[in-house]
This record gives C-alpha cells, structure tokens and sequence, in this order.
C-alpha cells in the first residue's frame, strides 16, 4: 500500500489525503475544469465518507454545491454510528439546500447523539423554513427513525418540543395526536412543554384540553405537570381550586414542592389578597416545606400594593432573620413600594443597605429612584443618580430613558426632553409610544403646536401604534390654544385609524368649548358620548356647570347638577364652586350661602377659590345697593 500523502498548507496545521480508487483531490479536480459534468455523479459515498472521518471539510464544503440529495442521504446512512461525524457532514453540506427526506435523515441521525440541542436547532430550522407542513416533517422522521431502526420516540418529542420553543404550539399539538394514532405515547416532560407553551400564551383553554387528553392517554403527571396546572388556575382566578388542586396531587401520590405553594402565594398577593398567601404560607410550614425567597418576595409585594410598607419591611426582617438572602429583585420591591409613597429617605436607605450586602443595584432600581426624585421636582439629583448609574457601568435603558424624557416634559424643559430624545436614538434604543406621548405633552404645554403636528406626523409614518393617550395628549394642546377645527380634525382621524377616543377625549373637546362660551356645543359632546356608549364622570358634568355658570344660565347649571346626582355622581368642591361663583356673579348672594352651607354638611371643606367668590358677590351686592340709594 501507498503510503500517505501529507500536503502542505497556507494553514500549517497539516490534513491528510486518503488514497482511495478515486481520489477526492482528483474528483475535484475534475469538477473545477469542466463543470458541465456532474461530479456527484462521479464522486462515491465511500470517497466522501473516508473524507469526512479524515476531517477534509474544505473539500467536502466545496462540494457541496454539487451534491445531490441521495449522495448525502448514502453518506449520513453510513454515518449514523458516529452521530458527531455525520453532524459535522451535515453543517459542511449546506444543509438549507437539502430536501425534506435527507434533512429528516440528518435529524434522526443526530438524535443518537447525547445532547437533544442539535436534534432541535436541526429541527427548528426544518419547520421554519416551512419546507413542509409538520405533518409531513413527522412522517419522514417516522421513515428515517425506520431506516436506522431507532425503537424509541425521541424525534417525536423533540419535533414538538421544538415547535413549543418557536411558539408554533398548535403544530406541536398536531405532532401530539399524530404520536396517540401510530400508539406512541409521550414523555411526560414533552407533555409538559406543550402545557407551560399554553400557559405562556394564556390558552388555558387549550391546556385543559390537553390535559384531559393526558389523562385519558394515563400519562402520569408529575409534580411539575401539576404546578404549571396550578398556575393555569391562578390565571384563571380560580384560587380556590389551585388550592384544591394540592388536595388532588397528593391523593395521587405526587408531592407537592415549594415552587407549587409559591405559585399560588403569588397569585393571592397579586389578587391584594395578602391574608390568604399568609394562609397557604402557614399551610406550607405544616408540611415540612420551608418558604425560600420568593416566598416572601411575593408576600413583600402584596403588602407594597396595598400600602402595608410597616408590615412588609417587618416581613422583611423576619426573612433575614431565617437566613434568607434577599435578592435585588426583593431589594426593589420595597424601594418602589416607599418610592411610590413620597418616602424617598426610605427608599435610598434600601438602596444603601443593598450595596452593604454586596447586592448590585440593577437598572431597574435606578429607574424607580430616578423617576421618584422627577415627582419631586428634584431634577439635579435625579441627573446625579443617572450619572451615578453610568458610572457603575449600568446603561441607561429604555425605560430610563422614557422616565427622563417625561420628567423634563412635565417640568417644562422640552430641550432638555429632546436632547435625551437624540440620545436614546444614537444608542440605538427605539422610543416607545410613551415617550412620544411626552415629548407631544412637552411642546404643547409651551404652545409649540406645529411642532407637535409634526411629531406626530413622523411618529405615524415611523409605523408606531399610536393609542388614545398620545391623540389626548395632542387634543389637548390645541384646544388650550384654541384651534377647536384641528381638534375635531383628530376626533375624526381616531376613528379612521380605529383608536377608539374615552371620557378624557370628549372631556377635553368640551373643556375647550366652554373657554370660548361655546356652552351649548359642549352640551352636545356630552350626548355624543352617551351614543358612542362613553359614561360621562364628575369632570364632564362639572365642565358644563362651570361652563353656564360663567355665562349666569343658572337654571342649566342645576340642570346639569341634577342629572350628574340622577347618574350617582356626587358635586365635589369644584361643583360648588362653579354654582357659588355662577350665582355670585348674579347677585343671588343668598342662594350662593346656601350652597356654602350645603357643601360644608356634605364634609367638602371650601378653599380659597369658595371664599373670594363670596366677598365677590358681596362687593357686587354693596354696588348694587349704592346705585339704588342714589336714585
């Protein structure tokens, strides 16, 4: 025998060329001078063979182009014992290019190996090319499983574990039936991934659908089977039943774990139903499951939610007490809990205690702080802490950006709100509708109407989902400056773009006609709205009664005081003031100090406005008394 010919390289790591009856050197050889022939034709599955175990990959990748499907198939066949040989083939073969039975073949071929990730990276790139339905990508791996005599289900689970993984969980369900009619039945944790894809996707419909189908089918469940159906019934509402479900569990021998009570700990809290979570915390203990973090990260939040901040810091003692280690996730529970309350002293000291316990603050904990100082007006220090969060190599994120933007919007410096506008886009972070929403309130606020236009008109052409709150936003702005015709103009382009307009809408429009006395127009808003199936609140009514009560129609201002009770809505501070100020202008002193009485018996304290309409109408009675006197 020939000895082997070693080739030098421009690599200097050597290859070895396998001398065989044709040579792969000279196959290619004859491919490169005369391309009108075919050398899948000429080259053999044995040369490519012996050409892949000897890691010839750049001849094979130059091949490729020129290989046929069936050659491809013969050699992965002939590959199969060594899975990882016949995957390394496949990734040099171009493996798009193949036909639906070869990359089946590949597939199954690939399953042999020790880890699934392969099988499924080869799978989900089949289903989404869309090459075939899955329907048909399931029979040819049921061909392939054949031809290599595979006795296990494998392919199966895996092709519908993938098609969970994209989110295409009907197909995966398809796969699902296809296995209960050839008699296979599937793993459990297959099972398992089609139920938590439905829960992601909120088909809890769906799930039990499924579910019944297992049982039917006598799949045992296990207790992560019973945990994603717990969770199905939290997002039902059905916090009863979870809990009845542990019942169940336990009377078909499965345990339920610390993930199970939390799941449903979780739900009560989210629910502001924090004395029950405490009920199922009680009930865990006497099980013999000990609460971890998240246990009482959840009990933690619910009590933020209902305001309860004594008692969830006291809960939080308790948990460093038992030995529990906080996450930055509970850290931040408690931080946005005192931020949403004003205490921001509180918040910082969480903040503080957290980097002394070695915690990291995440983005997410900047982004509370900094957006609690912007509700205090504190802008200098909310600019600090961004550049605090730089400094600790924490990039500023959407959401920072959005919160910075809306801060100086509200505050009045639109320079400053756009300059973090450019900022964002430079980074390459998209601004969400919110934050265009603010930079819109911005330049209306300082009367830059034409701008805001074309704000708008660049953020509809940029394709972003505008909603009711950003079309408020910019209603507004034109009605305080009076261009009622461009506020309509929007009414109309909501309905052309189906962005249903709320009580904000019309309260906005009628707010707008009654700064230009346009009382009985507002008055027909008001009707519109009741057609469009829109429920006047206490600021429509109010509107209007302040509206004839400055033009002195008092007999419409109690009209409409009246049909605001008839609705059950009850006059506030802003009611009275309106009628007080109406009839004050009038000079009916006498009703207006009855109404002073009537508003104090209710419990509404008047303010300043109350009282300086009252001397008003005095000084106007006085004059009115003086002109008499004199004639």
């Amino acid at each position: 025998m020939k000895p082997y010919k070693i080739l030098k390289h421009q690599n200097p790591k050597p290859f070895i060329l396998i001398p065989h009856q044709r040579s792969l050197f000279s196959a290619l050889s004859s491919s490169t001078s005369d391309r009108s022939q075919s050398p899948s034709c000429e080259i053999s599955p044995d040369v490519l063979v012996e050409s892949a175990r000897s890691s010839q990959w750049h001849f094979i990748k130059h091949l490729s182009p020129n290989l046929d499907s069936s050659l491809i198939s013969t050699v992965l066949f002939n590959l199969h014992k060594t899975p990882e040989l016949a995957l390394q083939f496949t990734s040099h073969v171009e493996f798009h290019r193949l036909d639906i039975k070869t990359r089946c073949l590949a597939i199954a071929v690939a399953s042999r190996l020790p880890s699934p990730k392969p099988t499924l990276n080869l799978l989900k790139r089949t289903v989404s090319s869309d090459i075939a339905g899955v329907a048909v990508v399931f029979d040819e791996l049921a061909l392939a499983r054949e031809r290599l005599g595979i006795s296990t289900t494998i392919l199966f689970d895996l092709l519908i574990k993938a098609c969970c993984e994209m989110k295409r969980v009907d197909e995966g369900l398809e796969c699902f039936y296809m296995m209960k009619d050839k008699g296979f039945i599937p793993k459990i944790e297959t099972c398992n991934a089609l139920l938590s894809t439905f829960l992601k996707l909120n088909r809890t419909e769906s799930a039990w659908v499924l579910y019944a189908e297992m049982f039917k089918m006598r799949i045992k469940s296990s207790v992560y089977t019973f945990n994603i159906m717990i969770n199905v019934l939290c997002k039902e509402g059905k916090l009863k039943k979870a809990k009845d479900f542990i019942g169940f569990m336990e009377n078909l021998r499965v345990n339920p774990n610390v993930v199970t009570y939390n799941t449903i700990i979780h739900a009560y809290c989210s629910r502001g139903r924090v004395e029950g979570a405490r009920f199922i915390l009680n009930a865990m203990r006497s099980k013999g499951i000990q609460p971890d973090s998240y246990s009482y990260s959840s009990l933690i939040s619910g009590m933020c939610k209902d305001k309860r901040l004594e008692e969830a810091s006291e809960m939080f003692e308790k948990m460093k007490e038992m030995g529990l280690v906080p996450s930055a996730v509970t850290y931040n529970i408690l931080i946005d809990g005192y931020c949403n309350e004003g205490d921001l002293g509180k918040a910082f000291r969480y903040r503080d205690e957290m980097v002394e316990q070695g915690i990291s603050p995440t983005v997410s904990t900047y982004n509370m702080l900094v957006h609690a100082l912007f509700m205090e007006c504190k802008m200098d220090e909310a600019d600090d802490l961004v550049k605090e969060m730089e400094e600790k190599g924490l990039a500023p994120d959407q959401i920072t950006y959005s919160i910075l933007i809306n801060g100086y919007s509200r505050c009045g410096n639109v320079k400053k709100a756009f300059s973090f506008h450019d900022e964002m886009l430079t980074k390459g972070i998209q601004p969400t509708r919110i934050t265009y929403t603010s930079l819109i309130y911005a330049l209306s606020k300082r009367n830059r109407m034409t701008e805001a236009d074309n704000l708008f008109e660049k953020i509809m052409k940029k394709g972003v989902a505008v909603d009711v709150i950003m079309f408020n936003a910019l209603i507004d702005g034109h009605c305080a400056n009076g261009n009622m015709e461009r506020a309509f103009s929007l009414l109309k382009e909501m309905d052309k773009l189906n962005v249903p307009p709320d009580d904000v809408t019309y309260n906005t429009l009628m707010q707008g006609h009654c700064r230009e006395g346009r009382v009985e127009e507002a008055r027909e808003l008001l009707d519109e709205m009741k057609r469009r199936g829109i429920k006047p609140d206490h600021v429509s009514y109010n509107t209007l009664i302040s509206g004839y009560s400055r033009r002195g129609d008092m007999k419409d201002a109690l009209r409409v005081r009246d049909e605001m009770l008839s609705t059950g809505f009850n006059p506030t501070l802003l009611t009275y003031n309106a009628l007080i100020q109406g009839f004050c202008h009038n000079q009916e002193g006498d009703i207006a100090e009855e109404l002073l009485k009537e508003m104090i018996s209710k419990g509404i304290t008047p303010d300043d406005s109350t009282y300086l309409s009252l001397i008003d109408g005095m000084g106007n009675i006085d004059q009115s008394v003086e002109s008499c006197n004199s004639c």
